[in-house]
């Protein structure tokens, strides 16, 4: 049967949500997670799918990726097809040709599972390494520890607060009410939550919104940010702390986050916050 290469539409989304949950598995490699596409659900359902390809034998499909952009396709493949031949040559024909409507000419990224054998098939056809990025994960086997301030759950009433925190810690962001009731209305928020610290004069000074794939399965940290006008403080780590306690109860196995290495603060937040580092990865980037 032959691969055939779609997007899904807004009424597809659900498949895609499902199988990406299928996918996640402990000490599976870093890759994309439902939270992924929950974050990316604050543009609204329909440009969430016209992001999205996917890669599909006999009905089901075995590769998901998110355009995060038209020069970056973030990529995953099931199980049990990331040594697939004849897959991995589909996708390495798809990504490199723009006529194929996966990504632009010029220079791009994909990032794809350690191990995957799309991965060699583009070395060989001359993409290089890109930028190298620190998973972390945190086991929830046990309790969380109190993350030592006042934290509260996001709901629709103080969407505003948590966008105002996310602005304040990124100097690029776009995030507003109006985005974060769009996220919360897609399927993968279902499964996530929006949580803020305060400090003990009543600021809000941080912010994470957590995204469980389902019970026994990891969940994802997607973001985290600390208000530029409170660091320092140990909001950032008193953040996560709350972020894991908040999969934990959400049933999640364990808590993962990814950021790039040259972030040396952001590594060392979330290694403070009981997360344990994991061999660095790097996308394939072709050169214009």
């Amino acid at each position: 049967m032959p691969i055939l290469l779609g997007t899904p539409g807004a009424d597809g989304l659900s498949e895609v949500v499902g199988v990406l949950r299928e996918w996640q598995y402990d000490g599976a490699p870093m890759q994309l997670h439902p939270g992924d596409l929950g974050w990316f659900w604050r543009f609204g359902a329909e440009t969430t799918a016209a992001a999205v390809r996917t890669w599909s034998r006999d009905g089901r499909i075995l590769a998901v990726g998110l355009l995060d952009g038209p020069e970056l396709l973030r990529l995953t493949i099931a199980p049990d097809a990331r040594r697939d031949e004849e897959l991995a040559q589909q996708l390495a024909e798809d990504v490199t040709e723009p006529a194929r409507g996966v990504l632009m000419e010029g220079e791009v990224y994909v990032e794809a599972p350690p191990g995957a054998l799309v991965q060699d098939l583009l070395f060989e056809d001359g993409w290089n390494a890109g930028e190298p990025w620190t998973p972390l994960r945190r086991d929830l086997t046990e309790p969380v520890e109190d993350p030592g301030v006042r934290i509260e759950v996001i709901g629709p009433d103080q969407a505003h607060v948590r966008t105002a925190v996310q602005r304040a810690s990124f100097d690029r962001s776009t995030f507003t009410e109006e985005r974060w009731h769009a996220m919360a209305a897609g399927l993968p928020y279902a499964d996530a939550r929006c949580l803020v610290a305060y400090d003990d004069r009543g600021n809000a000074v941080a912010a994470v919104t957590v995204w469980s794939a389902g019970p026994g399965k990891p969940g994802l940290l997607e973001p985290m940010g600390v208000d530029r006008e409170h660091r320092g403080h140990g909001y950032g780590k008193a953040i996560t702390v709350a972020a894991a306690a908040a999969l934990r109860e959400l049933g999640s196995s364990s808590a993962i986050v990814c950021t790039p290495s040259s972030h040396a603060g952001a590594v060392a937040t979330y290694r403070s916050a009981g997360f344990r580092q994991r061999p660095e990865i790097r996308d394939r980037r072709r050169d214009a």
